[in-house]
C-alpha cells in the first residue's frame, strides 16, 4: 500500500479540521443564547422586509452571521412550536397538538429529552427566562426539563392567572405588563453575569408580541408601526442589551445566538397582530405566513459573516446542531425529526432533508419537498374573535421559490408532480406510524346547574 508523505498528511488533517463543525472539546463549547419572540410575524424585521420598524440588533445578528429566509417553525401555534424546538421532535410524536391553558393538568412529558437537558450533561449552566407554556404543573415546569433556572411568565399572557414564577413558585400575583420585556432582560443579563465563567445556556422566550401588547413607556411612540411596532423594537433593544453584555464580558466571540420566532403572526388581531410581508396567512394556519419565521444566527468567527440561507430549515434542527456542537449523542429510544445544520451554518453547506409535513393541531394539512408544496383540501373558516375567516379551497400545489406568497395553483397544469407530490405525502405520513392521542389541555365547564335554573325560571314565567 502506498504510503502519503509526513508532510501531505499533515495538510489532509488540517483541513479535514478546518470544514467540520467547531471543536467538541469541553473547552470549546460555545455558550448558546437563544432568543425566542411570540407571533412575531416575516415582515416585522427590518432584515426581512420591514419599513416601518428598526431592528438594528436583530439585523446585526443577521449582517455578522446568517439570515434564513425559509425557517420553519414546527407548528403554527404556540404549545407545539415550543415542544418541536426543545425536543427535536414532531410535536404530533407527543401528543401536543394545542395549547395549555392555566387550567391545563397536562404538559410536556418529563421523559421527553430537551437540548437543555443535553447540554446540562455536557457541564453548562442553564437559564430559561420568559414564557414556557409546556405545562405550568411542577413536574413539567423548566427546572424538571433540564434548566438549572427559570423566571418568567409560564403561559401566554392573555390568560387568566398572569403571574411571574420563579423557580418552581409563583414570585408575584399581580404582574404589570408594562415592563416584562425590561423584566425578562434584568433576569438574562444577571444570568449571564453570574454563569459567564462556564459554557452556558439562555433561553429568553418574550411573551411579546403575544397579545395584549405593551410597550414601556420609553419605547411607547418611537416607532412607525404605532404601539405593535414600538413592541418590536423594545424587543430589538433587549437584543442589543445581550450582545453588548456579552461584549463586556468578552466572551461573544464564544456565543451562539440565535433569534427566531413560535410561528407567523396573528392577523385577526389586525394593527396588534404583525405581519406575514408577503406571505399568505398568519398563525392558526399551514400556508407559510403561519409557519416560516424571521430566523438569524450567529457566531463570530465560526459563522461566516453575510450568509443567507434559502433552503428549508427547520425549528427541530437545533436539537441536533446543537448536540453535535458539544459532542453529545442524538438520543437513538425516540425519533429525533430535526436536522444537524453544522454544514449550513459553517460549511455553507446544505440541510440533509428537504421535507416537512405540515400540520395544525392533529389535523396534517400540507408537505413540502424542496421547492414544492402541496395542501390538502381545506373546507375554510368563517372567522371569530381568535382567528381569521379563511376561504374554503381545494387541493393546492405550489413551487415557494417561485412563489413564496402561494397565489398561483399549479395543481391543473402539473397532473404528474401533484400526484407525485401526493403519494409523498400520504407515504410520509403513513411513515410516522399511530402517534399518541391529543393531550387534554382542557374540559368544558359542567353548566347544567346555571341550564336547570334557565329552565325553571322560565317555566315559572310562563304561569
Amino acid at each position: 500500500m502506498r504510503q502519503i508523505p509526513f508532510y501531505f498528511a499533515f495538510i489532509l488533517l488540517v483541513f479535514s479540521c478546518q470544514e467540520k463543525a467547531p471543536n467538541s472539546s469541553p473547552e470549546a463549547y460555545p455558550n448558546i443564547v437563544f432568543i425566542f419572540a411570540d407571533d412575531l410575524g416575516y415582515g416585522d424585521i427590518s432584515s426581512f422586509g420591514a419599513t416601518d420598524i428598526a431592528t438594528p440588533n436583530i439585523d446585526r445578528i443577521a449582517d455578522e452571521g446568517i439570515k434564513f429566509t425559509s425557517f420553519l417553525s414546527a407548528s403554527p401555534v404556540c404549545s407545539p412550536s415550543r415542544a418541536g424546538l426543545l425536543t427535536g421532535r414532531m410535536p404530533q410524536r407527543m401528543g401536543i397538538n394545542a395549547v395549555f391553558f392555566p387550567e391545563s393538568l397536562t404538559g410536556m412529558d418529563p421523559e421527553e429529552i430537551t437540548f437543555a437537558e443535553i447540554l446540562k450533561e455536557k457541564g453548562y449552566q442553564t437559564a430559561a427566562v420568559g414564557k414556557w407554556h409546556l405545562g405550568h404543573m411542577e413536574k413539567y415546569l423548566p427546572l424538571n426539563q433540564g434548566f438549572d433556572q427559570y423566571f418568567g411568565i409560564p403561559y401566554s399572557n392573555d390568560m387568566r392567572s398572569v403571574v411571574y414564577m420563579r423557580d418552581n413558585k409563583v414570585e408575584e400575583f399581580e404582574v404589570d405588563q408594562t415592563y416584562t420585556t425590561q423584566k425578562y432582560t434584568e433576569e438574562a443579563l444577571s444570568f449571564i453575569d453570574q454563569a459567564s465563567d462556564s459554557p452556558f445556556l439562555l433561553y429568553v422566550a418574550h411573551n411579546q408580541p403575544h397579545v395584549p401588547i405593551y410597550a414601556s413607556p420609553d419605547f411607547q411612540g418611537k416607532s412607525n408601526r404605532g404601539l405593535y411596532g414600538d413592541v418590536i423594537q423594545e424587543i430589538d433593544w433587549s437584543v442589543g442589551q445581550i450582545l453588548k453584555k456579552l461584549e463586556e464580558k468578552g466572551i461573544l466571540e464564544n456565543t451562539l445566538i440565535v433569534f427566531s420566532s413560535d410561528n407567523g403572526p396573528w392577523l385577526v388581531m389586525e394593527d396588534h397582530g404583525g405581519s406575514a410581508g408577503d406571505l399568505r396567512e398568519g398563525k392558526q394556519f399551514t400556508f407559510e405566513g403561519g409557519v416560516r419565521v424571521p430566523t438569524v444566527a450567529m457566531w463570530k468567527g465560526k459563522i461566516p459573516a453575510g450568509q443567507v440561507y434559502e433552503e428549508m430549515a427547520t425549528q427541530m434542527d437545533w436539537f441536533p446542531t446543537f448536540c453535535k456542537l458539544v459532542g453529545a449523542e442524538i438520543p437513538s429510544d425516540r425519533e429525533i425529526d430535526g436536522k444537524d445544520l453544522s454544514a449550513v451554518l459553517f460549511e455553507n453547506g446544505n440541510r440533509e432533508e428537504d421535507t416537512f409535513l405540515y400540520y395544525m393541531l392533529s389535523d396534517q394539512r400540507g408537505y413540502r419537498e424542496g421547492d414544492w408544496k402541496i395542501k390538502r383540501p381545506y373546507k375554510g373558516f368563517a372567522g371569530s374573535r381568535g382567528m381569521k375567516a379563511v376561504e374554503a379551497h381545494d387541493t393546492l400545489l405550489f413551487n415557494l421559490k417561485n412563489d413564496p406568497g402561494e397565489t398561483i395553483n399549479l395543481a391543473k397544469e402539473n397532473p404528474e408532480k401533484l400526484a407525485q407530490m401526493m403519494r409523498a405525502m400520504d407515504l410520509a405520513v403513513k411513515q410516522l406510524g399511530p402517534l399518541p392521542p391529543s393531550k387534554v389541555v382542557g374540559t368544558a365547564q359542567d353548566n347544567s346547574h346555571y341550564e336547570y335554573l334557565d329552565k325553571k325560571h322560565k317555566g315559572q314565567g310562563n304561569k
